[in-house]
C-alpha cells in the first residue's frame, strides 16, 4: 500500500538516519584496534572512536547543511544532536574511522599524514538518496596524530564553520559544516610557534561532503608500492563518486584524472573571483571532487596584492599566495598523476590532461572576469588589455578587492567629469595618501578605455548592475569578522555569530542596516592577530 503524501515529507529524528558505509565496507580497514600513533600500513582507514568531552554546548548550527541530513531545527535544538555531534553517543550505523594518506607539504613529501584530528562517523543517505559523509574536527587522537592530541581550539573551529558555509552560499564548491560544538574541555596551543602556549577553550565541528578523499589518499599507496589497495581505492572512487564515466578500467581512469583536472581549476577560478586564498594547498587538503577543503589559515584577499599569504607559515616563501593558487593547483594534479602512474604504465595518457588544465583555466578565468566586468563575453582583442591594465592598477594603491568590484558596479559609463567615476570607488582605498594626481589619472583613464567597451555591450546601466552584482559579492567572511565573532563567544555571546552567519546567507544581496559587514578591515585589525595573517596552530 503507498504511503499518504504527507508522510513523505515528515522530518526525519536523529534516531532514523540512514548510514550505508561503502568507504569502510568496500576498502581494507587497519586490522589494529589500538589507538596508538603508528604507521598504517595496507589500509585506507583505521578504526577510532572519538573522545568525550565533558560539557558540550552548541554555538551554531547550519539549518542548510542539516537539511542535507533531512534534520529540522527541532533536531538541532536537542540535546541528543549535541551529545552525537560533540562524538559523545554514537547513533546506529555508525562506523567511526580515521582516512589513511599521505602528502607534499610545501612542495616536499611528508610521508604519512592521515585523519589526525578528524574521524569520520559513517555515511548518511538522505532522501535524496545522495550519500555524506559525517566528520567530527577535533574530536581527539587517532593513530594518525603523530604527537599531537587531536583536538581543536574554538578560533580555529569557529572560522572553519563560518567559512564553509559562506563557500556555499558564495557559490564555491565546498565541504560543508554541520554543527560547532564548545567541549568544556581547555586545550593548550602555542598560537604564534614562539614558545608560549596557552590553554584555549576546545571546539568540535562537524562537517559534510559526499567523500573527505584527497589526493594524498592516492599518493600514500603508490608512495608505498601497494598498487592492489591503490587500485581498489580508485575503482571505489570511479564506482561511487564518477559512476557518469563508466565501469572502472583503464580508460575510466584517465576520464576521471581529466574529470579532476578540469572541477579543480574550475575551484581556482572560484577562488579566483571572490578573492579567497587557501593558505595550505597541499596534496593532502586537495579534493578528489574539486571542492575546497581544511580551512585552517584561509583569509579574503583585502588588499589587492596578489603575493599575499594568510599563513605565517609561508611567510617566506608565499608559495600558496593568492596570485600562485592556479599554479600550485596544476603541480598537486601532477603529483596526483605521478601516485596513478603505475595504474597506467604510461605518461601520455596523464599528461595530457595536465596541459589541459592551463587551458580549461584560462578559458574560465576569462569567462570569470567578463562576468565581473558585467560583461556578456570575454573579446580577447579587446579584453585581455582591459583586464591586464586593471590588474596592474589595483595593486598601485592598497585597494579593496571585494569592495572594488561591487562599487564598480556603480560607476557611470557617461560623464563630464572623469571624477564621476573615481567616486563610487574611494570606499575600497585604504590610503587616501597613495591616490596621488598621477594615480587617479590612471584610474581615470583605465575607467574610460572600460566604458567604451560597455558602449559596445548596449546593456542598460541598471541591468549591468545587476549582472555585476551576481558575482561580485558584497559580504565576505572577513578575518576580522569571524574574530570578532569569536571574541564575541568567547564572553559567552553568541549572537554575533548567528547575525553573521545569516548576513552570509545573501553575500550579493543588499541589505539594509547590515552595512558593517561589508566594510572594509579598519585599521585596529590590520595587525591584529586573527584578523589578517593566521598560523596553522588549531
Amino acid at each position: 500500500m503507498s504511503r499518504p503524501p504527507h508522510q513523505s515529507i515528515l522530518p526525519r529524528s536523529l534516531e532514523t538516519l540512514v548510514f550505508d558505509n561503502r568507504f569502510t565496507r568496500d576498502l581494507p580497514a587497519d586490522p589494529d584496534r589500538g589507538n596508538n600513533r603508528r604507521q598504517v600500513y595496507r589500509s585506507c582507514y583505521s578504526r577510532v572512536q572519538p573522545t568525550p568531552v565533558k560539557g558540550p554546548q552548541l554555538v551554531a548550527a547550519s539549518r542548510e547543511a542539516a537539511a542535507l541530513l533531512d534534520l529540522t531545527e527541532a533536531d538541532i535544538r536537542s540535546d541528543h544532536f549535541t551529545q552525537v555531534f560533540s562524538g559523545n553517543q554514537l547513533l546506529p550505523g555508525m562506523d567511526p574511522h580515521a582516512a589513511c594518506y599521505g602528502g607534499h607539504q610545501f612542495g616536499n613529501w611528508a610521508g604519512q599524514l592521515g585523519d589526525g584530528r578528524a574521524i569520520n562517523l559513517g555515511e548518511v543517505v538522505n532522501r535524496q538518496g545522495e550519500h555524506w559523509m559525517l566528520q567530527l574536527k577535533g574530536a581527539g587522537p587517532t593513530p594518525y596524530s603523530r604527537n599531537a592530541d587531536g583536538l581543536a581550539v574554538l578560533r580555529s573551529s569557529l572560522r572553519e564553520f563560518l567559512c564553509s558555509e559562506a563557500m556555499f552560499h558564495l557559490g564555491v564548491p565546498t565541504t560543508r559544516a554541520l554543527s560547532l560544538i564548545l567541549t568544556g574541555h581547555s586545550v593548550m596551543r602555542d598560537m604564534f610557534y614562539d614558545g608560549h602556549p596557552a590553554l584555549e577553550p576546545g571546539a568540535v565541528v562537524c562537517r559534510l561532503a559526499p567523500s573527505f578523499l584527497r589526493f594524498g589518499n592516492f599518493e600514500i599507496l603508490a608512495a608505498r608500492g601497494e598498487l592492489d589497495i591503490l587500485e581498489q581505492l580508485v575503482n571505489h572512487t570511479l564506482q561511487h563518486h564518477f559512476p557518469q564515466l563508466g565501469p572502472p578500467g583503464r580508460e575510466t581512469l584517465v576520464a576521471w584524472f581529466e574529470t579532476v583536472c578540469r572541477s579543480t581549476a574550475e575551484l581556482m577560478v572560484e577562488w579566483s573571483r571572490v578573492g579567497f586564498v587557501h593558505g595550505v594547498m597541499n596534496t593532502d587538503n586537495m579534493s578528489i571532487l574539486g571542492l575546497t577543503i581544511d580551512y585552517g589559515p584561509y583569509g579574503w584577499l583585502e588588499d589587492y596584492d596578489p603575493a599575499w599569504t594568510p599563513n605565517t607559515t609561508d611567510a617566506m616563501g608565499r608559495r600558496y599566495c593568492y596570485g600562485r593558487q592556479p599554479q600550485i593547483a596544476q603541480w598537486n594534479l601532477a603529483q596526483l598523476a605521478n601516485a596513478l602512474f603505475p595504474l597506467i604504465g604510461e605518461t601520455g595518457p596523464l599528461e595530457e590532461p595536465l596541459r589541459e588544465y592551463s587551458r580549461h583555466f584560462e578559458l574560465a578565468w576569462q569567462t570569470m572576469m567578463a562576468q565581473k566586468l558585467g560583461l556578456s563575453a570575454f573579446r580577447p582583442a579587446t579584453d585581455q588589455s582591459l583586464v591586464e591594465s586593471l590588474l596592474q592598477l589595483l595593486p598601485l594603491a592598497e585597494t579593496d578587492m571585494t569592495i572594488f568590484f561591487r562599487h564598480l558596479a556603480g560607476v557611470p559609463q557617461h560623464v563630464e567629469n572623469h571624477q564621476d567615476r573615481i567616486t563610487p570607488l574611494l570606499e575600497a582605498f585604504y590610503r587616501p595618501e597613495q591616490l596621488t594626481d598621477a594615480y587617479r589619472r590612471q584610474l581615470a583613464d583605465w575607467l574610460e578605455q572600460y566604458a567604451r567597451r560597455l558602449d559596445q555591450e548596449s546593456l542598460p546601466e541598471k541591468q549591468r548592475m545587476e549582472r555585476m552584482n551576481r558575482v561580485n559579492p558584497k559580504y565576505v567572511p572577513r578575518n576580522y569578522l569571524a574574530q570578532l565573532a569569536i571574541d564575541k563567544v568567547l564572553e559567552g555571546e553568541y549572537s554575533l555569530l548567528s547575525e553573521l552567519l545569516e548576513v552570509l546567507r545573501r553575500p550579493y544581496d543588499d541589505q539594509p542596516g547590515k552595512e558593517q559587514f561589508a566594510q572594509k578591515r579598519p585599521e585596529w585589525a590590520r595587525h591584529r592577530p586573527g584578523c589578517s595573517m593566521l598560523s596553522c596552530s588549531s
